[in-house]
């Protein structure tokens, strides 16, 4: 079995047609016919199911198909790993993290991050799927909520956060250090969509206090969120920390009681995947900047309580 013929299996798998994976792989389709029949032959098994023009995968196809897949990454990860030898201040890194945290928690970060490492390169993507995304190598390291245990990533946990409400500090309830969690359905609100992690999961406490929110707009971003209860439209529920360190006069910050929403942070990556340069001191400069913002709310939140 030869990672050539290998290369030819999978480009066939993704595009279900000889003729064009020939194309692809700039090879003649008689060529390629050819190695699958010799990859057969070794294997001693089908991998294609052939009904006239078209094609499907056997069940040995799909495994194979599956493992091909692993083989290729790791030969993927072999090179970065060299390269990373070869230059030991440079490399590129994809992050996958949810949807609106990359507005005002990264901005930060990676400035600072392409400040101290301009040699490396960095992708950011929002992402639901980061987990997924993780095992199946589209991305490289997923700072995300704690997920279910996996025995193929590795999670490092980031910190805890609690969720706040935010109003303009003309709302009858900004001089509230706090309130109890029910109180919010008195409260005009600014949410993510349904399907965003953190509105879900501001749900799933309404939905165990006996209520709904119902808000009267729906937003993606923290910073259209930020805005619109800067201009008096309503309270938005967000991370503390991130409330904290945005520290504008405009906005009051009440703490949820009895329940206060929370959940833990993490950062995902695969176990076998080679931690190069990039990905180790991105991780530390993650680190770092985590506690420095928690540093930071910390002292917002004895500044706001002494004035």
């Amino acid at each position: 079995m030869e990672l050539r013929q290998l290369e030819y299996f999978m480009a066939i798998c993704e595009e279900m047609h000889f003729s064009r994976a020939s194309e692809k792989l700039c090879t003649s389709q008689s060529n390629l016919s050819q190695q699958i029949k010799f990859l057969e032959n070794e294997l001693g098994v089908p991998l294609f199911d052939r009904l006239g023009k078209r094609i499907t995968l056997t069940e040995a196809g799909k495994v194979l198909l599956e493992q091909s897949r692993h083989i290729f990454s790791h030969i993927d990860y072999a090179r970065e790993a060299i390269a990373a030898m070869k230059n030991n201040e440079g490399g590129t890194l994809t992050i996958g993290v949810l949807p609106g945290d990359a507005d005002l928690l990264f901005d930060a970060l990676l400035v600072e991050f392409h400040r101290l490492y301009p040699k490396t390169s960095l992708s950011v993507i929002e992402s639901t799927r980061i987990v997924e995304q993780i095992t199946s190598g589209e991305i490289d390291l997923g700072v995300t909520v704690l997920p279910e245990p996996d025995e193929r990533i590795t999670v490092i946990p980031l910190f805890h956060e609690e969720f706040a409400l935010a109003v303009h500090r003309t709302h009858p309830l900004a001089k509230e250090k706090a309130i109890k969690f029910g109180e919010l359905q008195e409260v005009k609100m600014v949410m993510f969509p349904p399907d965003h992690q953190a509105r879900q999961l501001i749900n799933r406490y309404c939905i165990q206090e006996g209520f709904r929110l119902q808000p009267h707009i729906e937003t993606t971003t923290l910073q259209s969120q930020l805005s619109l209860v800067k201009k008096g439209i309503g309270g938005c529920i967000l991370p503390s920390l991130l409330l904290q360190n945005v520290n504008d006069d405009e906005i009051a910050i009440i703490n949820l009681l009895h329940p206060t929403p929370s959940q833990d942070i993490c950062l995902v990556y695969r176990k076998d995947k080679y931690m190069g340069f990039a990905a180790r001191t991105f991780i530390d400069t993650l680190q770092a900047y985590i506690q420095s913002a928690i540093d930071n709310a910390q002292a917002s939140a004895i500044n706001n309580n002494h004035s």
